[in-house]
């Protein structure tokens, strides 16, 4: 029994692939979401979306829908006026007197069964008074642009977010750090010793094409009791802000969430839920069903945000960075939502993880007649990002300089400042060490340049590569808390409860591991319960920003740790002995110096019973909780503050091949190294990075709204929005650093949302190298890459 203790404690149940505690359900297709449910009594509705981009709403016919058989309702915004917003209250749940993007919701029609409610929403016709259509943010911030929400000087919002009434602009984030005006005055009069560059970079918005729509059902019990279920990514959030806008007691307000079909941020925030609660609400309480189709879900709901953004370095000849004036223009769209949040992130990480001392940065969240925005995968980096790398490729060509060099001279370090001016400390990860791995996974030093020529399959062939570095901290409030429980069963194993939501990135199976190895115990022993209900779960923030393995890890330890403090506490008695003398591993509680003498958990877990049938103890139920620390505002005027938790830091690199007859490409590679700090499960975190890494292919290379004149989207079909396909993807690379992140579970730090940063960046050098022009948008298509070089070819010829 004393050697077996001592075995169980030392097999780590860490860095090992176990399978997925969800995976045999879901390739089986077992797995329930949100829109399998079906309870007694549900109506069904459907949405009649905006046809045209902006105008204002003259007449709603809708009295053949009224009329038909099976219609219980039809609800349009002036049936529900309040505003809802996640930071800035700018959104009714239908749109009221004016819509503001193609696809907004118009109106909702309640119906016995979904055939008949969408039957009678396809008999409604709207007209509108069309008003003008801004179609980009850069055109929006214009002094004489119509306004997009005139009443913004109305809106509630919270104190960190600064929107600018009678502009078009929902928040502005300044960053002022050092004095960049001085030094691009010295650069701009000396051409010997500073170097300038300065670029103008964008894209437009685009859709995260989760596989799940997004669908949530509201009902009223009898008492007054409000359930939803929803498929979100926040069922906390949903529930505070619906507390708060509809004046319901958070104690009467409850969020279920089964595990949902991605989320990507598209699923964080508020999204569908308000509208089904006033749906339940007009209709007497019954349970309302609001789904999406995949066409609502596209323009409907929020996408992505598009970027117009201008970025300016100085540096030295030997290529040391001393300055950057950047301007980020988000494109919110119509409404703010999470893309205030997402510009500001965007403003105080502006420098790409490299060391800069003089930061001027000016991050604007801009309406436009675009579908509105939301949270995206790597929220604002991922945009902020590709605008940098592009900027710095721009300086490397000037300096004629190896871009890889260039950015292993410039990589942050320990002891250096953010743009924000926060001290990065020793837990910072080792970013140089990333970018050497990806140039020998590249092959870096044998060229990043190959062609044209025969051996390449065709004389117009050429191959090259790219190279970039991202970082990311969750941007997420000072305030930010994660909770466990942990329960035990009769045979001793364990169940952890938390607010975590599953959405594919297998936090379940990472935290089982986690709890495992604190017990010594095998992860098949922990059980976690797979369902969020705010009634019954622990509080936590958001399952978003990669912070879930970091702040829910580090509950779970804690939550352990006092099971393991209740344990010793009960069985100190039978065994005779002080608790500080007892250790718990291997199902057992045991005496340290003699293993053998002690007492499975299961005689404990639930109270010990004596011989005689006295009973000591009861129930262990751990408690753990993890609140964000040392995290502050950032100030208004110069962005100073510690807005980050931890950072992650990486390095990305690409191989491209292109036929320069007519654009046609293929991503041969897509190396991506990043520290991680502690690997909690290699497969998970593989396949986190490279789905991140595909997902970032298709952002770059194809996956783009395409607008019309009068800012209608045309692609908001599967059939016309184009994401990567199978067969389509490169070879995959993935390789680790592991630099201690000594405040996070095992020394972990998040992963989720690096993988796809770097992307853009990457095979936009590669691209600009293989064709001869330095892109500067997105989508990179063949077709754009043709045009880009016939462009080249006349300028040259003239």
């Amino acid at each position: 029994m004393q050697q077996q203790t001592h075995q169980e404690k030392r097999i780590t149940r860490l860095g090992v692939s176990i399978q997925r505690k969800d995976g045999p359900d879901k390739t089986t297709g077992r797995t329930r979401y949100t829109d399998d449910m079906i309870l007694p009594g549900m109506l069904h509705a459907a949405i009649v979306g905006s046809r045209t981009a902006h105008g204002m709403i003259r007449t709603i016919h809708d009295r053949e829908a009224r009329a038909m058989a099976g219609v219980r309702g039809v609800f349009t915004g002036r049936d529900f006026p309040t505003l809802v917003g996640l930071y800035l209250g700018d959104k009714p749940a239908l749109a009221v007197d004016r819509v503001r993007y193609f696809g907004e919701p118009l109106v909702a029609v309640v119906a016995d069964d979904e055939r008949t409610a969408r039957a009678a929403a396809a008999t409604i016709r709207v007209e509108f008074e069309e008003l003008p259509v801004l179609h980009n943010p850069r055109e929006a911030i214009r002094p004489d642009a119509p306004l997009i929400h005139p009443d913004m000087e109305s809106y509630v919002h919270i104190p960190a977010i600064l929107p600018e009434p009678g502009t078009n602009i929902a928040h502005h984030t300044r960053i002022r750090k050092g004095d960049s005006d001085a030094v691009f005055a010295a650069a701009a009069g000396d051409g010997t010793e500073f170097v300038l560059v300065e670029g103008e970079f964008g894209f437009p918005p685009r859709d995260h094409a989760a596989m799940e729509p997004r669908v949530a059902i509201a009902e009223i019990k009898s008492d007054g009791q409000v359930v939803i279920r929803s498929s979100t990514q926040s069922p906390y959030g949903v529930r505070t802000i619906m507390s708060r806008v509809f004046g319901i007691p958070p104690g009467r307000l409850t969020i279920q969430v089964a595990e949902i079909g991605g989320g990507f941020g598209g699923k964080a925030g508020i999204q569908l839920e308000p509208l089904a609660y006033l749906l339940s609400r007009a209709l007497g309480g019954r349970p309302v069903r609001v789904a999406n189709t995949r066409e609502q879900d596209m323009v409907g709901s929020p996408g992505g945000p598009g970027l117009e953004a201008r970025v300016k370095l100085a540096s030295k000849r030997d290529g040391t960075l001393l300055a950057a004036e950047v301007e980020f223009l988000f494109d919110s769209g119509g409404y703010a939502d999470y893309a205030v949040n997402v510009s500001r992130a965007a403003g105080y990480a502006s420098t790409g993880p490299y060391r800069i001392p003089n930061v001027r940065t000016d991050s604007y969240c801009v309406y436009t007649n675009h579908p509105f925005a939301t949270a995206y995968r790597g929220f604002g980096h991922i945009e902020m990002g590709y605008a940098v790398e592009r900027a710095l490729d721009l300086l490397a060509e000037k300096l004629e300089m190896d871009p890889l060099e260039l950015r292993r001279r410039n990589a942050i370090l320990p002891g250096d400042t953010t743009p924000s001016r926060n001290v990065l400390d020793p837990n910072t990860g080792n970013l140089r060490e990333c970018i050497d791995r990806v140039a020998r996974h590249l092959e870096w030093e044998k060229g990043t340049f190959q062609g044209p020529d025969e051996s390449l399959s065709g004389g117009d062939r050429v191959r090259a590569k790219g190279i970039s570095c991202y970082w990311k901290a969750p941007a997420i409030p000072t305030f930010t808390d994660a909770g466990a429980l942990v329960t035990f069963n009769d045979d001793g194993s364990v169940n952890l409860v938390s607010g975590a939501v599953e959405m594919g990135q297998g936090i379940y199976t990472a935290l089982a591991q986690i709890v495992a190895e604190r017990l010594y115990i095998s992860p098949d022993q922990v059980h976690v319960v797979q369902e969020v209900m705010t009634d019954r779960g622990t509080h936590d923030w958001t399952s978003a920003a990669s912070r879930t393995l970091f702040m829910v890890g580090r509950a779970a330890i804690a939550a352990v740790d006092d099971a393991v403090t209740q344990i010793k506490q009960v069985a100190s008695a039978p065994l005779r002995a002080p608790e500080e003398d007892l250790e718990v591993a291997g199902g057992r509680v045991f005496l340290r110096d003699d293993p053998g003498h002690g007492l499975d958990l299961s005689e404990v877990v639930l109270g010990y019973v004596y011989p005689n049938g006295n009973a000591i103890g009861g129930p262990v139920i751990g408690r753990g909780k993890y609140i964000a620390r040392h995290l502050s505002n950032i100030d208004p005027e110069t962005g100073e503050g510690r807005p980050g938790l931890e950072w992650t830091l990486g390095a990305i690199g690409v191989e491209v091949e292109v036929d320069r007859r007519d654009g046609s490409f293929r991503v041969l590679r897509s190396v991506c190294s990043m520290d991680v700090g502690k690997v909690i499960n290699p497969a998970l975190a593989r396949g986190q990075v490279v789905g991140a890494m595909a997902m970032g292919v298709g952002y770059t290379t194809r996956e783009a709204f395409h607008f019309d004149n009068a800012g209608r989207v045309l692609n908001f079909r599967l059939r016309d929005y184009k994401l990567l396909r199978y067969g389509e993807e490169p070879e995959y690379i993935v390789d680790f650093v592991e630099t201690p992140q000594r405040d996070g579970p095992y020394n972990a730090r998040g992963l989720g949302e690096q993988g796809i940063i770097g992307l853009p960046g990457a095979l936009a050098s590669a691209f600009s190298r293989a064709v001869g022009v330095q892109l500067a948008r997105m989508p990179i298509t063949p077709e754009y890459l043709w045009e880009q070089m016939r462009r080249e070819k006349e300028k040259g010829a003239s």
